[in-house]
Formats: C-alpha cells, structure tokens, sequence
C-alpha cells in the first residue's frame, strides 16, 4: 500500500445506502476501497434490507457485526480494510457529529427520498444526519443517484445539494473503456464517484484521447 493509501485510510470514508435499487454499486465501492485498506463507517437505510431482498433474496442482519460479515461477504473481502457498520436508526453513533473527521460521505445507491430529505435538510436516520453533517462541515458529499427519469422536483432538489457543495455523479456509465460485463460498467460509475473524493483505486480504462489515426477516421 502507497503512503498517500495509507494517509487516507487513517481517515474513514461513509458510506451511506440508501434504498434505491442498484446495491451492486454498493458492493463493489466497498470491495475496491476495502483490498485498499480504507476505513469505511457503512450505514445502510432501513429501506435498504427490503432492497437485498427484492434484488437479491437475502436477509441483510440487523446487528452490526453480522451486518459487517454480511456485507464483507457481498463484497469478496474477507479481512482486507476496516469496515464498520451502524443501525440506520443510531442518531447518536460518531458519523452523527461533525467533530469525528472523516474523508467524505458517499451516498450509494442514493433514492430520490434521500434525496428531497437531504435538500431541505431533514435528517430522520443516521444515513441522513451523517449527510447533512458533511454539509454543514464543508466537508464532501456525493450523492448517486438511480432513478430515471428525473422529475422536475428531483432535479430541482439535486440542484438544491450542489449549490450546498455536494457532487451529484449519476449512475451513468461511459462505453470508450469497451466494457465486457455488468461489472465493467458499475466500476466505471464507483471509480468515477470516487475520483470526487480523490480516491484511485480501481482498474479502468481512462480516456486517454484518440490517436491521429484515429481521428483521421471520423
């Protein structure tokens, strides 16, 4: 692991699942930040255990060091990194308080729910506290959102979080890296969620720019 890997890992990152469909965006952020050694404090909705069920037919377990095991399974990690999971209803757990320094929040799947709660700064669970704290500290929040189409409301709302200071990075993924799997394509949209919080540590193809002859074939 690089000094400036184990610079950042002194430091957590959150990470936040909200109940939106698309867990599988969850699972590989905390399979690629964990093979890096990042401390990650997980927080996950409480209507993200109805979301493993419908997705995937799994029971995600209430308390927290199942739910870890649960989510280190998911993920293919079986010790790499530091992950520590929170009941969605703990308000007072340490993400809650500005004074705990993290590296960021990331919010992944992020419902549109979420979403309208986090733009007029609702914090009915810890998910949402934890958001708003990295807003009132300046610190960074992306929000991934998956959801389409967006409605007027969802759009003004996600407006509303970036004039705050928060990065939106939809669930779009690019196709210049000739992606091959499912999997190709949720590591483009983590690693791009990721390079808000200057985190590197996926294999993609970045773009590069195209050769001469390339061009000259357009």
């Amino acid at each position: 692991m690089s000094n400036h890997t184990q610079l950042n890992a002194q430091k957590p990152l959150i990470l936040g699942v909200s109940g939106a469909s698309g867990l599988i965006y969850a699972v590989r952020a905390l399979k690629f930040l964990l093979q890096a050694d990042y401390v990650i404090e997980l927080v996950a909705s409480k209507s993200t255990f109805m979301v493993w069920q419908s997705e995937q037919n799994l029971r995600m377990p209430l308390e927290p060091t199942q739910q870890e095991q649960f989510w280190r399974e998911q993920a293919g990690v079986e010790t790499d990194g530091k992950l520590h999971c929170h009941p969605w209803g703990d308000v007072g757990a340490n993400i809650a308080s500005g004074s705990f320094r993290t590296l960021g929040m990331v919010v992944m799947p992020c419902s549109m729910s979420t979403v309208a709660k986090l733009a007029n700064g609702l914090s009915s669970d810890l998910l949402e506290r934890a958001a708003d704290v990295q807003l009132k500290e300046g610190r960074k929040l992306v929000i991934v959102p998956r959801e389409t189409p967006f409605s007027l409301i969802h759009l003004r709302n996600l407006t509303t979080l970036a004039e705050a200071g928060a990065r939106i990075v939809p669930a779009i993924p690019a196709w210049y890296h000739n992606p091959q799997t499912i999997e190709d394509l949720v590591d483009f949209v983590v690693a791009r969620t990721l390079d808000q919080l200057d985190i590197d540590c996926i294999p993609i193809e970045r773009w590069q720019g195209r050769t001469i002859e390339n061009r000259d074939k357009v």
